[in-house]
């Protein structure tokens, strides 16, 4: 492996622990994207387990359209769950595109971040 590449994976998993690290007790929306969808759970860490989920498979958008229908959908599921307050995990992602419409509709929607 070249040196580019090991400092590259080093920098993209100090990203994602970073996120990580910060949080507070609260569960986490942690979102995760392919090429094709996106896809969005909230885990609480006290449990270890995943609370709800969402994804953009069966929709017929995709890109921004189908990340703001996730959020919208998370937030309903987080909300039947009882749970208002969560932490965003980007995952390691930067906050635009799809990554900031799905935090904006879950946002809109009733999720505290």
């Amino acid at each position: 492996m070249t040196t580019l590449k090991k400092v590259t994976k080093r920098l993209a998993r100090a990203r994602r622990t970073h996120a990580k690290a910060r949080i507070s007790g609260l569960p986490r929306l942690i979102v995760r994207k392919t090429n094709k969808t996106i896809y969005a759970e909230i885990m609480d860490d006290s449990l270890g387990k995943i609370v709800c989920g969402a994804n953009g498979l069966k929709l017929k958008e995709t890109g921004i359209k189908a990340a703001e229908k996730v959020g919208e959908k998370i937030a309903e599921l987080a909300k039947s769950a009882k749970i208002t307050k969560i932490s965003f995990d980007r995952n390691g992602y930067k906050y635009h595109g799809q990554i900031k419409a799905l935090a904006d509709a879950a946002r809109k929607a009733g999720l505290e971040f």
